[in-house]
């Protein structure tokens, strides 16, 4: 009987120690495989913010890349490394950079713009500027001010926003 107990205990501890073995080098391949993994992703600039998680030979990618196609090289790169089971990609793609505003360029004709310049020389506390097919006044103007530009802007034929010209009081 005793014989039978120490026989079930030899067993159970041999048993504990090839479990523990096993989970120990079941690790240390996963740090293997995230290494490899690493070194891959480290090769190509594209995929050099990516992190690389390892758990039972499974591979998880997060981070942001720059396209879906660098998406696509990253997951092909983990599973492509030695031992790994699968991969589980949870990169996200950067989203496109904002559109470059077009540069405002008048649509006005130089001599309608040099009428306008002449006509605006003598009038203080007043500017203005050309943008697409209107010129932009701003400013404080009398009324009398007031009446020769627009007097001016009707005899250059210019389109006109005077919406941010005031009054003088």
């Amino acid at each position: 009987m005793k014989l039978k107990k120490i026989l079930r205990a030899a067993l159970f501890i041999a048993a504990v120690s090839v479990a523990a073995v096993s989970c120990k080098s079941g690790e240390k391949k996963d740090a293997e495989i995230k290494a490899a993994v690493e070194e891959k992703m480290k090769a190509s600039p594209d995929m050099a913010g990516v992190a690389v998680a390892v758990k039972d030979a499974v591979v998880t990618l997060t981070g942001e890349v720059k396209d879906a196609a660098t998406k696509t090289a990253t997951e092909t790169a983990a599973s492509s490394t030695t031992d790994v089971k699968s991969v589980t990609n949870n990169c996200t793609v950067a989203p496109p950079p904002p559109p470059v505003p077009a540069s405002v360029t008048t649509m006005l004709d130089d001599a309608t713009q040099q009428k306008v310049k002449d006509g605006m020389k003598d009038i203080k506390g007043v500017t203005y500027e050309f943008v697409g097919e209107k010129v932009v006044l701003t400013g404080e103007v009398t009324k009398a001010d007031r009446m020769k530009i627009m007097q001016m802007l009707a005899a250059a034929k210019a389109k006109s926003d005077v919406s941010k010209l005031m009054d003088k009081k």
